[in-house]
């Protein structure tokens, strides 16, 4: 059984910095695609950045530019560099690990992210 637990969330103002991480126990994320989700208040969860086994790339279209996704070398902890950070960006950022050949899907709880003056 696959856990995953976020880290690194905060209160930030508008242009600043944070690093998200995801540890990840049970599970590799070299069988696993890792990902980063957001949901705000009264909206839906929304795709943030996907990192799969082989290292391709994916970001969602309002953090290109600024958020960057990658893994450690023993592939068990996901991290989310975000930077120029806005208010919209405000969410709770959720960790998902989806198994690569089957339907296994795992979630985190969460961490909020803040962006306020």
């Amino acid at each position: 059984q696959g856990q995953l637990v976020e880290s690194g969330g905060g209160l930030v103002q508008p242009g600043g910095s944070l690093k998200l991480s995801c540890t990840a126990s049970g599970i590799s994320f070299s069988l696993y695609t890792g990902a980063w989700y957001r949901q705000a208040p009264g909206k839906e969860r929304e795709f943030v950045a996907g990192i799969v086994p082989g290292g391709h790339i994916n970001y969602g279209e309002s953090v290109k530019d600024r958020f960057s996704i990658s893994k450690n070398r023993a592939q068990n902890t996901l991290y989310l560099q975000m930077n120029n950070l806005r208010p919209d960006d405000t969410a709770v950022y959720i960790c998902n690990a989806k198994f690569s050949w089957g339907d296994v899907n795992y979630w985190g709880q969460g961490t909020q992210v803040t962006v306020s003056l």
